[in-house]
């Protein structure tokens, strides 16, 4: 064989032994893989890769001074880790089901993993905890957990608005369990919709908005038909808005917050001006606004429709340049309870970029056209 031939063969060999070597990395990298689902919205990198390693010290996992998760790679709703060794990644499997920011997390294999299965345990069996009521740790019955049907609605509400207009609600009257929107999805078809919670106990929070009026209609808030699990026990918008506003309900921004048990312990009832029949609207116009006459009737006749719906509406007034209070609008209604159903809907709603401010206002003042 010549000096060529045996360069040449030697350059083939060559060549497939470092294509080899390649497969073996990235074949040894897969084994070191996994993949962790369920994380909730605006998980960062550095506080999963830090809450994770801290897992596996506190159960043994890992020796008490390893940092076994070497990186970490957040997507939306998912997340990938990296472990130093095939083995620690075996290791890390037994996390599956642990508790984090209010969501179950699911750690598993990746789909392009192709290697043997291992025995491993789970974050409850690792620690005796239970799972939280309502919580599974199969991925697509969690996901039916976290969904929700809305019906009647129209054909004008759009994804946006509906999750923006619904978070707000919960938020309002403390039916999420963190800070935050609780809803993390919505899928809008023809006259109804479907929406995708945080976490089940924030789903199942969200049945009470049932009857919740919006945009004219009155939206009808319930489990999907997949939904197997045992009957909730819940009230509709107008019970838990009366709880709310009497100071009878108290569910807060924590985990425990569970709207079924006494309809929960939330944020106490705001301070501010006492119940009354009168409603003041701040951050909804500027001063520009006002300056058109045509531009202010249809302010006036829009804000008379859409205020209407929560209730019999006697009176709008909306002062004009020169008087106390301008760019506020005041609304008017025949009962107490009515002005507390506005509030709650139209407290934080965005108009035109800004958040709108809704608050009681003192009866006798606005019967005296003083809006100051």
């Amino acid at each position: 064989m010549s000096g060529m031939e045996n360069f040449a063969t030697g350059g083939v060999s060559l060549n497939h032994n470092v294509l080899k070597n390649a497969q073996q990395a990235a074949q040894e990298k897969i084994n070191r893989e996994l993949f962790v689902g369920n994380t909730p919205p605006g998980t960062g990198e550095m506080l999963l890769l830090q809450f994770l390693n801290g897992a596996m010290r506190r159960v043994g996992l890992c020796g008490p001074h390893e940092t076994p998760i070497l990186n970490c790679r957040v997507n939306t709703k998912f997340a990938f880790i990296e472990l130093v060794s095939a083995d620690m990644a075996n290791k890390t499997l037994n996390l599956n089901g642990i508790p984090f920011l209010g969501a179950i997390l699911k750690v598993s294999r990746p789909s392009k993993y192709a290697g043997p299965p291992v025995p491993t345990k789970t974050w409850q069996d690792m620690t005796g905890q239970a799972l939280p009521q309502g919580a599974v740790l199969d991925a697509e019955q969690e996901k039916v957990n976290r969904e929700l049907f809305v019906g009647n609605t129209t054909p004008e509400m759009t994804e946006g608005m509906l999750t923006e207009f619904l978070g707000n609600a919960m938020e309002q009257v403390g039916l999420n369990v963190m800070a935050g929107n609780p809803i993390t999805a919505c899928r809008v078809s023809g006259k109804f919709a479907f929406i995708e919670l945080r976490t089940p106990q924030e789903a199942a929070n969200a049945l009470n908005l049932n009857n919740i009026p919006f945009m004219g209609t009155q939206l009808r808030v319930g489990r999907p038909s997949k939904w197997n699990g045992p009957p909730d026990n819940h009230g509709n918008w107008e019970d838990i808005l009366a709880k709310y506003m009497s100071g009878e309900l108290q569910l807060g921004h924590a985990p425990s917050g569970d709207i079924s048990a006494a309809l929960g312990s939330a944020p106490p009832v705001p301070t501010g001006p006492p119940p009354s029949r009168v409603v003041e609207l701040q951050n909804m116009l500027t001063e520009e606004d006002l300056k058109d006459e045509t531009e202010f009737n249809d302010i006036l006749e829009d804000t008379r429709e859409e205020c209407g719906q929560f209730g019999q509406l006697l009176n709008v007034h909306i002062p004009r340049t020169g008087e106390a209070g301008l760019t506020k609008i005041f609304l008017e209604y025949a009962s107490s309870d009515d002005a507390a159903k506005a509030i709650a809907s139209l407290e934080g709603r965005t108009f035109d970029g800004r958040r709108v401010q809704a608050s009681y206002f003192d009866e006798a003042k606005f019967s005296k056209k003083d809006f100051s």
